[in-house]
């Protein structure tokens, strides 16, 4: 039958090539630019060219005549399809951080199906995030090489489910009140009971002016994106509109040309406005990456565009907090998360990603509250909310090693995970037991953090205490 007209990707880059709209050199491993700056390099292939060019791994014949010798690595299928599967082979530690805890390799299906039949996989190549083979700040550099295997259904012998991501039935909740969210700016001009002026020592205020602008560098720069948005909504099968043209469209914001900063500013400012007015439209995945775009877009404007007096910016701001209240009210937290059971992975991602959205989202509102000369004030309203989850939940890149990943974190977290209010204040006449088993929590807490979590509790410790 006769294909359609565009049935085959004609992209020849690979994806973070694509997006950062770079020259690509299509190395065979990974590409130099990739390689450079330590991201995960994805060249994933349509049907059609992997059927009529060579792989570097495995195969694919459409015929089931005659069977194939277990020496080559043809396997018999009725069905294929390419997904992109990260191998560091720059690292030599064996297993992630969670399988030491269970005492051994924990397999994955992209361990079994890498590899042909009998032969036994090179250990060194785990299949977790790349770059952070073993979890450690020392593999933050490590550069990342790429693996390319079609996924199958053998008639021969039994394949494992390739990971397909589901975002349309999520079950979750909002456990705050999300309109006190939209509400945040007026804090500064009306008081309400019960808040709790936040001061930050101006060390921390830089600190956190100076994170936030670099979060807005690396997606300027192509270097990657920011540690709010999940890897799983960039590489999922189903189009992402809103995150992918934030990072192509903000790319013009490097290096722009004297006086072009007010040209490129309206750009970005139809952009948000197009996304702020279609915000009823989107399901759970569309309205968060709606939020995590205007965030961006809105970083943008101030660290990279000069226009943190723009009268844009407030209503930006305004908006901002908006999106944030209903992307809030479709679910901040996994039914499974309060019931102490292990949620379905597209849930957790979402809920997840949301938080880590917020958490930034009150950073920077507290950023511009400095810049204006306004007080900051203790985002009581997120009270209950999880905290940053563990690097090895949020970097696992296989269903299997991230189910395996969180039964472990609820035998540990047998009590309930961290709540971001942990990290708070200690409430004056607190119990010195109940204080001890606070600090106990918080350390075990900060044993398994990334680099986002790391930031979020040096804020927290510098300016609270505890």
């Amino acid at each position: 039958m006769k294909t359609a007209r565009y049935a085959t990707s004609r992209q020849k880059a690979c994806q973070q090539c694509s997006v950062a709209k770079a020259r690509c050199d299509r190395k065979e491993r990974c590409c130099s630019r990739c390689a450079q700056r330590g991201l995960a390099c994805l060249y994933p292939r349509s049907i059609s060219s992997s059927a009529s060019a060579p792989s570097s791994t495995t195969s694919i014949t459409s015929t089931t005549s005659k069977p194939q010798p277990q020496t080559q690595t043809h396997v018999h299928t009725t069905t294929t399809s390419h997904i992109p599967i990260f191998v560091d082979s720059s690292d030599p530690s064996p297993i992630p951080s969670f399988s030491r805890a269970s005492g051994g390799s924990l397999p994955s299906p992209e361990r079994d199906e890498l590899s042909p039949p009998g032969v036994t996989q090179d250990p060194a190549t785990p299949s977790v995030h790349p770059g952070f083979a073993d979890h450690s700040p020392i593999s933050f550099s490590a550069p990342a090489t790429r693996a390319e295997w079609p996924v199958t259904q053998s008639l021969d012998a039994p394949a494992s489910v390739p990971d397909f991501f589901d975002f349309s039935d999520l079950d979750l909740i909002c456990p705050i009140t999300p309109e006190e969210i939209s509400n945040r700016w007026l804090n500064a001009y009306i008081p309400i009971p019960g808040q709790s002026v936040k001061s930050y020592p101006p060390t921390v205020a830089a600190f956190i002016f100076r994170l936030l602008k670099s979060y807005t560098g690396m997606a300027v720069h192509g270097r990657g994106f920011p540690p709010f948005v999940h890897t799983s909504q960039l590489t999922a099968q189903g189009p992402n509109p809103q995150l992918s043209s934030c990072l192509s469209i903000i790319r013009i914001c490097d290096k722009p040309l004297p006086g072009s900063e007010n040209v490129t500013a309206e750009i970005v400012q139809r952009e948000m406005n197009n996304l702020f007015e279609q915000r009823d439209t989107y399901d759970h995945l569309g309205l968060l990456s709606a939020f995590q775009a205007y965030l961006m877009y809105t970083m943008v404007l101030f660290f990279r565009l000069s226009q943190g007096l723009s009268p844009f910016l407030r209503q930006a701001m305004m908006n901002l907090q908006e999106l944030a209240c209903v992307t809030a009210r479709q679910g901040l937290m996994c039914v499974a998360e309060q019931q102490r059971t292990r949620p379905k992975w597209e849930s957790w991602i979402i809920a997840e990603a949301s938080r880590r959205t917020l958490f930034t989202m009150y950073l920077f509102d507290s950023v511009l509250s400095s810049e204006d000369g306004l007080p900051t004030f203790l985002g009581i309203e997120l009270e209950g909310l999880p905290a940053v989850s563990s690097k090895t939940l949020w970097f696992a890149q296989a269903r299997r090693d991230w189910e395996t990943a969180y039964n472990i974190y609820l035998a540990v977290w047998d009590e309930g995970g961290l709540r971001i209010n942990e990290l708070w204040p200690i409430p004056e006449g607190l119990e010195e037991s109940v204080v001890a088993r606070r600090r106990q929590r918080v350390d075990s807490w900060l044993e398994d953090l990334d680099e986002f979590g790391t930031m979020l509790y040096a804020v927290t410790s510098c300016t609270h205490g505890g």
